[in-house]
């Protein structure tokens, strides 16, 4: 009869331990598939799921450290280690699950939260130092299971309690509500049974870490699938935005006697605040705008537009840059408040071989003379559109030669920056023109283009 009590009992402890190491492994696995999954599709929002992954994984890791099946098979190195790892994460594991739940918390919740993380963390370092200085490993567990009881007060409080949920990210989810307080239960039920002199059923702390660890991931993955819903409406929006801002631009470039133009648009963002116009007069007069309103995206491209729709009222002054740019600046200063942009727009005349030009806190335009085989930087600046609606600017007279080339451009070219950090510059632009004094424009264009560095675009 002791024999067979004995062969019952060491069944009992394996079948114990494989059960163990079971919910060990699946836990471990999960754990590692969250922050594999948040590591491929990181962006803010997806913390939750990292610290939820770290969570699953650290209960993993302490299941199998307590099996000595597990301990036996590990190398000795290992197996030295696991009475530190043990103890890691008894201290930790709370903590990792403060972690998660201030990703889930708003408003003063989260304050408390990250209190009680700074509480947990101290407890940790502490008990942990003990344990590595020879102390005992529980020597602080009272303190640590007592932060954790009172976490899930609160924590129950929030949840259960309607008047409470302001304080979380999802207002009144009865799955994370059912999963907390099944939690609750099963650490009342087990912590009671020392109280009151009973042995807790097997597999029951599993199964409430379990429940509550599948509340926390449901609500983690419909976090991250509700931003990704959101992100891909954004980026279809984006989408039409950039069809919309194409559709502002010129379709083509005027052809006119004795002058070849080319023009390359190539945005750094889905849309942005770059743009520019051509006014025609006739076949030997020309008006070209390339402004560049100041930050990026979508409200750059709104005030873009707006200088498409002044760009109409001033045009009856297209021979004249300075009523134009002094036209487009008292619309701006007054319609878009705060927002600034830069410009230079020359009026060229072909049959008179002569242009005028002017710009609003633009880069210089840049003239190679070919004949005489030198660059020149014309600025005639005064302040950018929206500082003051009453600016004046000035213009300058350039005459034109044969095979004279002239290159507007925005800051973006030469603010392009390579992987060092180093600026394209000012004289690398001066020295692509030089190079490219022969060829067509639409080639000097390309040529622009292909020597900056890869990693950004203008």
């Amino acid at each position: 009869m002791n024999g067979m009590n004995t062969a019952d009992a060491a069944l009992e402890t394996l079948c114990g331990e494989v059960v163990d190491i079971l919910l060990g492994t699946v836990f471990l696995a999960v754990g590692a598939t969250a922050c594999a999954i948040a590591a491929i599709r990181w962006r803010r929002g997806v913390r939750i799921l990292v610290w939820w992954g770290i969570f699953s994984g650290m209960y993993g890791v302490q299941k199998l450290v307590q099996t000595p099946v597990v301990v036996a098979v590990l190398p000795h190195a290992l197996k030295s280690a696991t009475p530190y790892v043990s103890t890691a994460v008894m201290y930790l594991l709370l903590v990792s699950a403060l972690f998660a739940w201030r990703e889930l918390s708003l408003g003063r919740l989260r304050f408390l939260v990250q209190l009680e993380i700074f509480v947990g963390l101290a407890i940790a370092l502490v008990g942990i130092g003990t344990f590595v200085l020879g102390g005992p490993s529980e020597k602080w567990m009272f303190y640590n299971n007592l932060l954790a009881v009172l976490a899930m007060l609160v924590l129950l409080a929030v949840v259960l309690a309607p008047k409470f949920s302001k304080f979380l990210v999802i207002l009144n989810h009865p799955v994370l509500a059912a999963g907390t307080l099944i939690f609750a239960l099963e650490v009342l039920y087990t912590n009671l049974g020392t109280v009151l002199h009973y042995r807790p059923l097997p597999l029951v702390d599993s199964l409430g870490f379990a429940v509550l660890l599948f509340s926390l991931g449901y609500i983690a993955l419909e976090i991250v699938f509700t931003n990704e819903r959101r992100l891909l409406s954004i980026e279809t929006e984006l989408e039409t935005a950039r069809q919309i801002q194409s559709s502002i631009l010129p379709a083509s470039v005027p052809e006119l006697e004795n002058l070849r133009i080319a023009a390359t648009y190539h945005p750094m963002t889905a849309v942005a605040g770059d743009f520019y116009q051509f006014v025609r007069s006739d076949n030997n007069q020309l008006g070209i705008l390339v402004a560049d309103v100041s930050g990026h995206r979508v409200p750059a491209a709104l005030i873009s537009s707006m200088i498409k729709v002044a760009m109409q009222s001033v045009a009856v002054h297209a021979h004249d840059p300075a009523q134009v740019l002094g036209g487009l600046n008292r619309i701006l200063s007054s319609e878009a408040h705060g927002q600034f942009a830069s410009a230079a727009y020359v009026w060229i005349d072909t049959e008179n071989r002569n242009a005028l030009y002017s710009a609003a806190g633009h880069p210089p335009l840049l003239c190679w003379r070919n004949k005489r085989g030198e660059m020149q930087r014309i600025e005639s600046n005064g302040l950018l559109f929206g500082v003051e609606p009453d600016s004046e600017y000035p213009v300058c007279s350039v005459p034109l030669e044969p095979s004279d080339r002239f290159l507007l451009y925005t800051d973006g070219v030469t603010e392009t920056e390579n992987a060092a950090g180093e600026e394209f510059g000012d004289q690398q632009l001066e020295r692509v023109v030089g190079n490219n004094r022969l060829q067509p424009a639409s080639e000097l264009s390309r040529q622009v283009l292909s020597d900056l560095p890869q990693v950004a675009t203008f």
